[in-house]
C-alpha cells in the first residue's frame, strides 16, 4: 500500500516540476524552434532578420510546425529544402565534428602540458629559504668604493 502512495507522489512531483510531461506539451512552438535556424542568405539567426529569404524560411517553418512534426523531422525538412547551412548548430559529423572535438582536445592537451612541466619547474626552484644566504651579502671593495662615489656625487 505504501509503495503505491510513493509511486503516486513521485509521479505527481514529476508532473508538477515539468520533468515528465504528457502529450500536451510535446507540441513544438514557433518561438522555441526558430532560434535553431539561420537565414541562408543573411547568415544571421532566423529570429533576428526580416529579409525576403528569412520571411520565406519562417513561413516554411510555421507550416512544418503546423503539421505537428517532431523537431528532428522539422530540421530534416528544412535541411532538405534549404541545405545544411540553415541549421544554427552544425551536425556533429564529417568535418563539422572538429568543431565539437577540437576545443576539448586542446584543453586536455594544455592540462597534460601543465601536468608534465609544473613538476619540472618546481624541482628547479629552491625548495626552502635554507639555500639562500642568512644575512645581507657583503659588498666587494670595488663595489663599495663605487657606491660611495655615486652617493657623494648624488648628494
Amino acid at each position: 500500500m505504501t509503495v503505491r502512495r510513493l509511486l503516486a507522489a513521485a509521479a505527481a512531483a514529476l508532473v508538477i516540476t515539468g520533468v515528465w510531461a504528457g502529450p500536451a506539451s510535446a507540441r513544438l512552438s514557433f518561438q522555441s524552434v526558430v532560434t535553431q535556424f539561420m537565414c541562408v542568405s543573411c547568415h544571421e539567426p532566423l529570429n533576428q532578420v526580416s529579409s525576403a529569404q528569412a520571411v520565406s524560411e519562417k513561413q516554411t517553418l510555421r507550416g512544418l510546425i503546423g503539421r505537428d512534426l517532431t523537431l528532428a523531422q522539422v530540421k530534416a525538412a528544412m535541411v532538405a529544402q534549404y541545405g545544411p547551412q540553415v541549421l544554427g548548430q552544425p551536425p556533429a559529423s564529417g568535418f563539422n565534428l572538429t568543431i565539437y572535438v577540437l576545443p576539448p582536445a586542446a584543453f586536455l592537451a594544455g592540462l597534460a602540458v601543465l601536468a608534465v612541466t609544473l613538476p619540472r619547474w618546481r624541482r628547479r626552484s629552491p625548495r626552502s629559504s635554507a639555500s639562500l644566504p642568512a644575512g645581507p651579502v657583503p659588498l666587494r671593495a670595488d663595489d663599495a668604493r663605487r657606491l660611495d662615489d655615486e652617493l657623494t656625487n648624488f648628494i
